[in-house]
């Protein structure tokens, strides 16, 4: 089997369980990972629906151009509806967007314009202006405006909410997701309270932006919006795809927090993922504090991080922005020069348990690392050595090669302290650091904990 075009392999994303970076909740979490769909982001069900519902009302014809004001995942949705459509593609973007978005846009054929971001939206150099004034001035071209078109909720009524009604059989009790245009958060809300009044649903927001307090008090506060970071979540407008109804709570989450949390879902996670990822996964646990073992919680999480290579993957542009603890970019050579490179103490296969055993005493340690002619063959630590013992006491005298374990990991002078503290467990005690004049210096749990403690 295989499908006609690109466009059909849109939807059906994976719903995936999180564990380490929820480990610390009761309720189950789940991830709706929509960077699976072939633009990478959830805006590919959006964008086709919007396309295919201005051909049947016969506001874009064959040749046509679809010029959109976007954050950039909905463009790439739209470039490759018209890729396959045979559409030009006009895309307007603000200038806070990542390099990466406006990249991608490009490389898919579409025409990217970049306006300021720090403007009014009625503003004639906002990027809603200038993408209306260009639909007007452009022959058969569409303007879809994601943020007012009721396509944009239709999409993830007929899709996503099914999809995630489906994957946990029913069970979902609470959905978390980003708030921009709204159109997900209402049209999954939509579908699965029809399901399950019940079902709680809760918007993600960012300081300064506006719809926190706009649902709290049905007015809009100018003094709460001002320039944010945060791409794709937070707006300054109330868009038409917002209905309060079906949003129970609304929470508010800093760059910084966002930023921090979309790397630990890569790091701890594997999952990839864009930076108001972080944003609906940190409001997600926040709010799972309070919640139970027999809840559901399903956090949509909307694009992939290949947008954000330059922005919060980047440590110098982060730590420029004081997203990085000073602790966090500390490396393997650091930790090794505060310890002023003391000398490695090593042992030979062929040194006794009891000689070894002398050493440990002597020098104060628990593990050490077994050379053999230059080469490290495999390690040993107390623990190993007092298990061996307590079954077989006549082993005092034998060689360590016959109970030694694996070398420890080897790792470069520049291996972050993030890795290394993932390096380093109960099982695996140290690590190698090898230099590059082909000596190592050891790294253990004791070193990460001093640094650490400063």
């Amino acid at each position: 089997m295989w499908y006609k075009n690109i466009l059909e392999t849109m939807g059906n994303t994976p719903l995936v369980k999180i564990n380490a970076v929820a480990s610390h909740v009761k309720p189950t979490i789940l991830a709706k990972v929509e960077y699976f769909n072939p633009g990478n982001s959830i805006k590919d069900r959006i964008a086709l629906k919007m396309i295919e519902d201005a051909e049947r009302a016969g506001l874009i014809k064959p040749g046509g151009t679809i010029i959109e004001g976007t954050s950039g995942n909905t463009g790439m949705g739209l470039a490759l509806v018209a890729a396959v459509k045979g559409y030009r593609c006009i895309f307007v973007i603000p200038d806070k967007q990542s390099k990466e978005k406006m990249d991608i846009l490009r490389a898919v054929g579409a025409e990217v314009i970049v306006t300021p971001t720090d403007v009014e939206p009625d503003d004639p150099r906002s990027y809603y202006s200038v993408a209306k004034r260009l639909s007007k001035e452009i022959p058969n071209s569409y303007y879809p405006n994601q943020y007012d078109n009721l396509s944009n909720r239709q999409a993830h009524y007929e899709t996503t909410g099914p999809e995630i009604w489906q994957q946990t059989e029913g069970k979902i009790t609470h959905l978390v997701a980003g708030m921009g245009t709204c159109g997900t958060i209402t049209g999954v809300s939509q579908y699965l309270k029809e399901k399950n009044p019940n079902i709680k649903v809760i918007g993600v927001d960012t300081y300064g932006s506006l719809f926190k307090k706009y649902h709290e008090t049905g007015q809009i506060d100018m003094e709460e919006v001002y320039s944010y970071l945060t791409e794709g979540i937070g707006e300054d407008f109330v868009p038409q795809n917002y209905e309060r109804s079906l949003i129970d709570h609304i929470l508010k989450v800093t760059d910084k927090d966002a930023a921090i949390m979309t790397r630990k879902l890569a790091r701890l996670e594997g999952l990839f993922v864009g930076w108001s990822c972080g944003s609906a996964m940190h409001g997600a646990l926040e709010y799972a504090k309070n919640l139970s073992p027999n809840d559901v919680v399903v956090v949509i999480l909307p694009d992939h991080g290949t947008r954000y290579l330059g922005k919060i993957y980047n440590d110098a542009w982060m730590s420029e922005r004081g997203f990085l603890e000073a602790s966090s970019m500390v490396t393997a050579k650091d930790i090794l020069q505060k310890r002023k490179n003391a000398p490695l103490i090593a042992v030979k296969p062929t040194d006794t348990l009891s000689a070894i055993i002398q050493l440990m005493r002597e020098k104060d340690i628990s593990q050490i690392p077994i050379i053999d002619n230059g080469n490290v063959v495999g390690s040993i630590n107390e623990t190993r050595i007092l298990n061996a013992l307590l079954d077989n006491p006549s082993l005092k005298e034998a060689q360590v090669q016959t109970i030694m374990a694996d070398p420890f990991p080897f790792v470069l002078p520049s291996t972050k302290i993030t890795l290394l503290s993932k390096m380093i467990t109960k099982e695996n005690p140290a690590v190698l650091v090898q230099n590059e004049d082909g000596s190592h210096e050891i790294i253990t749990k004791s070193d990460l904990l001093e640094v650490l403690a400063q």
